[in-house]
Formats: C-alpha cells, structure tokens, sequence
C-alpha cells in the first residue's frame, strides 16, 4: 500500500478529523483514510451511473443535450 503525508494542514482541521475520528471509535488516520475512501470510491458501478444520472436530471439535462458529450470519432480512423 502506498504512503501519503499532508504538510500544512490547518490546525483546525487536523482538531475537526481527531474529533470525527473519536466519535466512529477510530483513529484519526484510520478516519483519514475512510473518508478518502468514500470520497473517491463509489460503493458500485450501479450508484456512480446513478449519480451521474440524478446529476444530469438536477441540471435539467435532456435526451438531445447528450448528443454534445458524444466523441467525434473521425479523427480516430485517420
């Protein structure tokens, strides 16, 4: 596994992850590093699509707007 160290944290910060991690019963690097783990691992594939769904929705995206995420392919047969 790999290792990481933050320089600079605010010390309030560093006070607000000991006081979170008092509460779940764990240490403040073991907070650390579930919080980093729910921010950048969705449970599954299933609820990422459906976030990005409701995303999608929330902004009043419709089916014709996806037509301009679409990749242009062209230049990949070249």
């Amino acid at each position: 596994m790999a290792t990481m160290t933050i320089r600079n944290l605010p010390d309030d910060v560093y006070r607000a992850i000991r006081v979170r991690a008092a509460l779940n019963d764990r240490s403040a690097e073991a907070e650390v590093r579930a919080v980093l783990e729910d921010l950048v691992r969705p449970a599954s594939g299933a609820d990422l699509a459906k976030t990005v769904h409701d995303c999608g929705r929330d902004v009043g995206l419709i089916d014709d707007d996806l037509h301009s995420f679409e990749r242009d392919r062209t230049a990949l047969r070249d």
